[in-house]
């Protein structure tokens, strides 16, 4: 089951990036990321949070384009960078499946 929110760590985890570099794309995109405070007032990032945080790290870590390039992109149409994402996402999870496949027979 998904969780309904993530905080600014764990959203680092799955990005594989650091929370300073989450904290700053969360600053940089407020259009796009409106992360809620919890009572101690920690970010707490959605699960369309998280996936805006991934067609981020795509566009600007993977395909080399600019923040203001990457807020342009998302701002024309999302579509052709969501699947993008998601193909990503299948690939990197067959990937560890065939590690753990292949580290079982060895």
């Amino acid at each position: 089951m998904e969780k309904l929110y993530y905080s600014i760590g764990e959203v680092a985890g799955i990005l594989g990036e650091s929370v300073s570099l989450v904290r700053f794309w969360s600053n940089s995109f407020p259009k796009l990321i409106k992360p809620q405070r919890n009572a101690k007032g920690n970010r707490q990032f959605s699960a369309a949070d998280v996936t805006t945080f991934k067609q981020i790290h795509h566009l600007v870590k993977d395909r080399g384009m600019t923040l203001e390039g990457a807020a342009q992109q998302l701002a024309a149409d999302r579509r052709p960078v969501d699947r993008s994402v998601k193909a990503l996402d299948s690939l990197k999870q067959i990937r560890a499946q065939l590690m753990e496949i292949k580290k079982n027979i060895s």
